[in-house]
């Protein structure tokens, strides 16, 4: 069989879409999962009869890669980054190169960026946005490393990369972990935007009385001129959607409190 062009751990929704992605994109994928199980129930489901391989091992991985490996990581900002780095070291010649897709904060992504060319590794800290459709249909892709180690991933990601008039969204943004602070700093000014959002809500709802109907026709009429953006639309939409159980507008029965899940 065929060496796969990179290969993918963390087979969550965001890994799952974005080796999909790759994979419409004409690139071989091979994945695995900590729960090797999740390998599985992938090949066989959603990325059955592609060029996707399953692997149950690190070792198996790395075999399964062409040379020099490229990997990426989709798991979980923190330790979990450190815990996959080290398993993977062992199996992996000098100028194979790591890729970190997550959140993870930026100096975290130096530390790691020099500690593995301390051992010949390349490593690349990744911001991708665009949440799960994103990763499935075309992302924001911000990243950071040495800009060898970019050449190596670029032909995937300006094609797995959101295209605008042509251009992909994707472009090397500078050393070691110059990639997650771009998306830091993305994701700080993405949630200033949804405070404003949720405040302009509030006065229209409490102070001026306005109900979802009203609100979803204001919402709209932002999103046709300068105010145009994703959030604006997304807001427009649901406060369209009525919950089928009860008949109440859909922001009635949402709760309201969010988690945080470390992306800020």
């Amino acid at each position: 069989m065929a060496k796969a062009d990179i290969g993918l751990i963390g087979l969550a929704v965001m890994g799952e879409n974005l080796v999909l992605n790759m994979e419409s994109k004409g690139f071989t994928v091979a994945v695995f999962n900590r729960t090797v199980e999740k390998v599985d129930k992938f090949v066989q489901g959603r990325a059955k009869d592609k060029n996707i391989s399953g692997t149950h091992s690190i070792e198996e991985l790395a075999d399964a890669l062409e040379r020099p490996r490229k990997v990426m990581l989709m798991v979980k900002a923190g330790p979990p980054v450190d815990a996959f780095i080290e398993k993977l070291l062992p199996h992996l010649d000098p100028g194979a190169l790591i890729i970190d897709g997550g959140n993870s904060f930026f100096k975290d992504t130096i530390r790691r960026n020099k500690g593995l060319a301390d051992k010949g590794i390349l490593y690349i800290g990744t911001g991708v946005s665009g949440g799960e459709e994103g990763a499935l249909k075309g992302a924001s892709i911000m990243p950071g490393g040495q800009p060898e180690a970019y050449k190596m991933v670029e032909p995937i990601f300006t094609k797995i990369a959101v295209q605008v008039d042509g251009d992909p969204c994707c472009t090397y943004i500078g050393a070691d972990g110059a990639g997650h602070y771009v998306k830091m700093v993305h994701n700080g000014i993405e949630y200033g935007d949804m405070q404003l959002i949720s405040e302009a809500y509030y006065i229209m709802k409490y102070v001026l009385g306005m109900d979802e109907t009203e609100m979803h026709q204001v919402f709209n009429t932002w999103n046709q001129g300068d105010l145009n953006s994703y959030l604006i639309q997304i807001t427009a939409d649901i406060l369209a959607k009525t919950d089928h159980e009860t008949g109440k507008p859909l922001t009635e029965i949402i709760l309201d409190k969010a988690k945080q899940k470390g992306t800020g």
